[in-house]
């Protein structure tokens, strides 16, 4: 029996659970609850439905059917993820290996105004400490969050960078941090530096010296997830082949993550598809 997790409990991580689950695989879906659906008060144009339903009515409906085939529902939040012998789901409640992963937590956040962000993209401004950490040994390095996403980025760092900075762009902690890191609470204005980073402007006209920054705000999106293991993304979105497979062998993305009509059927279909060429996959390595 294969191992699938889900990250997302809308239509594409519940349509995807239920492919899974009905074709034998240890199926786990990872959510914090509902998402977009929540904001959809009367949905009137998806198949079945002649008088309409609400967001909140369908994803309950979406949960108890992937619920009823045997999907192991956890509720956490999902920080990192990570690849050593197997693809490994990182969340709040522990970690999660997998044969495939499939990601449908729907659009990330839209990313902070801050001037160069873009620009150092690569060059300073990072996405994944897991991934980069080992580049700032001895060095100053900044993580743009106050969560749990953040916290598991500064993790990730104190070992290895000299200094560990937390900039909360102006927004109160919701998590926990360790006693070695500065936190700085000012609004960041700008990243600086002509190469590679080499400090933050802040918005009071001060500069902080920084080697580099890490973008952690919110919630892991599925988009974020993907930069992780160096799954492309453009524009926001997954890049993702005709099978919903990204880059990374066994990582695959469904549902608006993936760009295009961010419509409930869209989202369906590709979690349907994502499941049956990730069982395939793993059927294929037996």
């Amino acid at each position: 029996m294969g191992k699938i997790v889900i990250v997302g409990s809308g239509p594409a991580g519940c349509s995807a659970a239920l492919y899974a689950a009905r074709a034998g695989m240890e199926t786990t879906l990872i959510s914090k609850g509902i998402g977009a659906l929540q904001k959809a008060e009367q949905i009137q144009n998806y198949y079945g439905f002649e008088e309409g339903i609400t967001g909140a009515e369908l994803y309950r409906r979406g949960v108890a059917g992937a619920q009823a085939v045997g999907t192991q529902f956890v509720t956490a939040e999902v920080v990192g993820l990570d690849y050593a012998a197997t693809l490994v789901v990182q969340t709040t409640a522990g970690d999660y290996p997998a044969d495939a992963v499939i990601l449908a937590t729907g659009t990330g956040r839209i990313a902070p105004k801050i001037a160069g962000l873009a620009e150092h993209e690569g060059r300073g401004v990072s996405y994944c400490a897991t991934c980069d950490a080992f580049f700032y040994r001895g060095k100053t390095a900044a993580v743009l969050g106050t969560g749990e996403y953040a916290l598991h980025e500064v993790q990730a760092l104190l070992p290895l960078a000299g200094k560990v900075i937390l900039c909360t762009n102006g927004e109160p902690l919701t998590a926990e941090f360790p006693a070695g890191v500065t936190v700085c609470t000012e609004k960041l204005e700008a990243i600086e530096g002509e190469e590679t980073v080499t400090a933050l402007r802040l918005a009071g006209g001060g500069l902080l010296p920084a080697d580099g920054l890490f973008v952690a705000l919110g919630v892991a999106g599925s988009a974020a997830l993907a930069r992780k293991l160096g799954a492309p993304v453009e524009n926001g979105r997954i890049v993702v082949d005709e099978k919903m497979q990204t880059g990374i062998p066994g990582l695959f993305a469904a549902g608006d993550c993936t760009g295009g009509m961010l419509q409930v059927c869209k989202a369906v279909y590709e979690g349907a598809l994502a499941a049956t060429e990730a069982i395939k996959q793993i059927r294929g390595k037996k």
